[in-house]
């Protein structure tokens, strides 16, 4: 659950350059296609994982204005399919998140350990991305109420 509303939530969490700010281990995310949101766009993420430096390519699979966004990858370490969900709940966001994850190279790790690493980092971030919206919305509604 996010106190924010909806729309903020999808708009931030849809917009692969802000990823860097709420996803831990990613240095950097662009947008490699002309568009910048919607099915078929193209985004490269540099990041780390386990101590090691990757870069990757993800396509654009889902998106609903204001209720699914999904991703997959192209390139990269890791296989890796997500899909996120919103809906309106107790005047704020709820999201659902849904990820599967294959190893591709390089980890010499057993996937179980590494989806315990994944898992635990998923939590991790989504508690960043809460308490940065959240932050962001209380800023924005103080400023609001001092002009």
């Amino acid at each position: 659950m996010i106190d924010a509303s909806i729309k903020q939530v999808f708009d931030y969490m849809s917009t692969p350059e802000n990823d860097f700010q709420w996803q831990y281990g990613t240095l950097a995310t662009a947008t490699i296609t002309n568009r910048h949101n919607g099915m078929g766009v193209y985004f490269r993420s540099i990041g780390h994982l386990m101590g090691r430096r990757n870069l990757s390519t993800f396509e654009v699979t889902e998106y609903e204005l204001n209720s699914k966004y999904g991703f997959k990858s192209l390139s990269g370490p890791l296989h890796s399919q997500t899909s996120y969900t919103f809906e309106m709940a107790e005047g704020g966001t709820r999201i659902n998140v849904s990820t599967r994850t294959h190893v591709a190279s390089f980890f010499q790790v057993s996937e179980r350990a590494l989806g315990e690493k994944i898992k635990n980092q998923l939590k991790e971030n989504l508690t960043m991305l809460k308490d940065l919206l959240e932050r962001k919305g209380s800023s924005l509604e103080a400023t609001l109420l001092a002009i």
